[in-house]
């Protein structure tokens, strides 16, 4: 499942919010729903490395994840605004 382009200004939009609802619960394997910025990847949606590395397959045609650091997962908000500055530097 793709993520969705980030709109500057929209960190986490009510579209945004639905696909990144509906990849992680994808990938989870349970239902995701109410996402804010906020919420953490770890402690609130108890990913694992599992889950990590489905993330970062999905990611891959949209960043590099080579470039990702451990503090991009910290929360939806962290990772959606690394998502965009991928975005802006590679003009996708």
């Amino acid at each position: 499942m793709q993520l969705p382009r980030v709109e500057a200004g929209d960190l986490l939009g009510v579209e945004r919010s639905g696909a990144y609802e509906a990849a992680l619960s994808e990938v989870l394997e349970r239902t995701v729903t109410g996402l804010t910025e906020d919420v953490r990847l770890f402690e609130d949606l108890h990913l694992d490395t599992t889950s990590i590395l489905e993330i970062l397959m999905t990611l891959e045609d949209a960043v590099d994840p080579e470039e990702l650091d451990v503090g991009d997962f910290k929360s939806v908000g962290t990772l959606t605004g690394y998502v965009l500055s991928q975005q802006a530097t590679s003009g996708v």
